[in-house]
């Protein structure tokens, strides 16, 4: 087998950054910016790398992508939390709280509705490895690529399954992504005809930019290290307590341990004047470490897995058209207006990033409406994603 052509975890590392600003600078082209209307930057940040790993130029196995699961996925963790605002979002109204459920309970419930359903038609060589990949996929869609990561490994969810479950993962979020950008054209005749009360969206509004004209100020060194420090170091923390826990079943072990232990603490520090902290860029420091470990998932990436499992796709389809489904239902029943939904269900299924962008194509002031509901994605991601796992596993063995 030929070696690949950079193998240092440093160079690697340096070729991975280099590919994300060359694409971030690519989306802000006024030509080559067209390319990323169609096809989102986060897609291109996972495909990149495997192009790279998969024609030679960096290793598919590489130290580094060891360490960006160990460290920087709990570290994000810590940041994304730490940005969490739980006052505005229960002030945001009972519609958009109660949408933002219905997505997260529309994954949960139909994973393992559709696992139950098309489960028979996976090949039986993927095994266990079919509903330890899905566990991972509850994790992406109810919270972000952190908690993908942190579920299946949690489950044991091998590398080759992770690879194919992201590249699911990705053709069925973004065709649901498309559709409610379709929504976003068309909000006022749907609202309309439901009878919607528009009123709150306003309301919404006037919250979010009071909220970030308070917080936000130029990024000093020392908020830097203050985000370092903080990230890293309850990382490392965290890990050291993690080592002492006993597991609980098969689910709660050292990983697990970590992840929920971040979770918790950032949450905790989310009621402190830390939180001043997003103020200075903590979720986007915290989106920049995501960025690295997608695209160390990209580059381990095998795209035979895929070809091997295509009713895997299908699976994936039913299991969004089952969230979807609940969510414009819950959505008809609290006469809501469709922002609510739209920005509900994206803040489960892609995260911070494109539920900033479906909430900005209804209004570019709400943006950060999608941003703060993605980060309490990010919560209910760990825990509502084991919940899923559990409920995943009985599906298997009534398949069995």
């Amino acid at each position: 087998m030929t070696q690949p052509l950079i193998q240092s975890p440093m160079a690697v590392l340096t070729v991975l950054l280099a590919v994300l600003s060359l694409l971030m600078l690519a989306e802000r082209h006024p030509v080559l910016g067209r390319v990323f209307k169609v096809v989102p930057l986060l897609v291109l940040v996972y495909f990149v790398p495997t192009l790279l790993s998969n024609t030679g130029v960096i290793p598919t196995r590489s130290e580094l992508y060891g360490f960006v699961s160990a460290y920087l996925l709990p570290a994000s963790l810590v940041l994304q939390v730490l940005a969490m605002d739980l006052g505005a979002i229960a002030k945001l109204g009972r519609g958009a709280v109660l949408l933002f459920l219905a997505g997260t309970a529309g994954i949960m419930i139909g994973g393992p509705l559709a696992y139950l359903l098309l489960g028979h038609w996976l090949p039986a060589e993927l095994g266990d490895q079919a509903w330890k990949g899905l566990a991972a996929l509850s994790g992406s869609w109810i919270g972000g690529s952190a908690n993908f990561v942190a579920i299946g490994q949690s489950v044991g969810a091998r590398d080759d399954t992770l690879s194919m479950m992201v590249v699911v993962d990705v053709g069925v979020s973004n065709l649901w992504t498309a559709v409610l950008l379709w929504f976003a054209g068309r909000e006022r005749q749907m609202d309309e005809r439901l009878g919607a009360d528009r009123r709150a969206i306003d309301v919404v509004r006037e919250q979010v930019e009071r909220f970030h004209a308070a917080v936000s100020r130029p990024a000093s060194l020392q908020d830097l290290v203050w985000l370092l420090a903080i990230s890293l170091g309850t990382t490392v923390v965290c890990t050291e307590v993690a080592r002492h826990l006993p597991d609980v079943g098969t689910f709660i072990t050292g990983f697990t341990w970590v992840v929920l232990l971040v979770t918790t603490v950032g949450g905790l520090m989310s009621f402190t004047r830390l939180r001043e902290l997003e103020g200075a860029g903590a979720s986007r420091v915290g989106a920049l470490f995501l960025y690295v470990l997608v695209m160390t998932i990209g580059a381990k990436a095998d795209f035979r897995r895929l070809l091997d499992a295509p009713a895997m796709v299908a699976v994936g389809l039913v299991w969004m058209a089952v969230h979807a489904g609940i969510v414009l239902g819950v959505r008809r029943w609290l006469r809501a207006p469709i922002f609510f939904a739209a920005v509900g269900s994206q803040a489960n299924v892609g995260g911070a990033a494109s539920s900033s962008v479906v909430a900005a194509a209804f209004h570019p002031a709400l943006a950060p409406v999608g941003v703060m509901l993605a980060v309490a994605g990010y919560v209910l991601g760990t825990y509502g994603g084991l919940l899923c796992a559990v409920m995943l596993e009985q599906v298997h063995r009534l398949l069995q």
